[in-house]
């Protein structure tokens, strides 16, 4: 499955399942209200670097963004965001975006990867995991799910 760096044109592809994935309320911290345009500026930031996933007809199904998580002498750890169409869920896309953007990391010079905010309700703990993520403490009953009430948010790193 084709991954890419992606252009601005991708965004009305992108949208719509980041706006289920976000209205959702289940594993991001971002507003569930959260307007198009916010939602672009967040996805897009020109700190970042955006990656689209393509099925096989050549249609967006995923995208993740690598970043800076810190700035200064502590600008080697990046941080990464990922959402899949909810209905391309369980086929693997996830995991082989997140392991080309982990080669991009590290191919950009971090030293690791950083996640700030994972849910610990979110299935996406067990890929972290099995991709050599730890989960380095968590903050408890920190975030409000709609259907498990308030859960702990992880932090969770790898080293690259």
């Amino acid at each position: 499955m084709p991954i890419r760096e992606a252009t601005a044109a991708d965004w009305p592809s992108i949208w719509p399942f980041w706006h289920r994935v976000v209205a959702a309320g289940e594993t991001y911290t971002w507003d569930p209200d959260t307007s198009e345009e916010d939602a672009r500026r967040l996805w897009t930031d020109p700190a970042k670097r955006v990656f689209v996933t393509e099925d096989e007809t050549g249609a967006v199904v995923a995208s993740g963004y690598l970043t800076p998580n810190y700035g200064g002498p502590a600008a080697g750890i990046a941080n990464a965001g990922f959402m899949v169409d909810p209905d391309r869920a369980g086929r693997g896309i996830g995991r082989a975006l997140a392991e080309h953007v982990l080669a991009e990391a590290k191919a950009d010079g971090y030293r690791g990867m950083v996640f700030n905010a994972v849910v610990e309700t979110n299935p996406a703990v067990r890929l972290w995991t099995s991709l050599g993520f730890t989960v380095l403490g968590t903050v408890p009953e920190a975030f409000a799910h709609p259907r498990h009430g308030l859960v702990g948010l992880h932090v969770m790193y790898r080293a690259l």
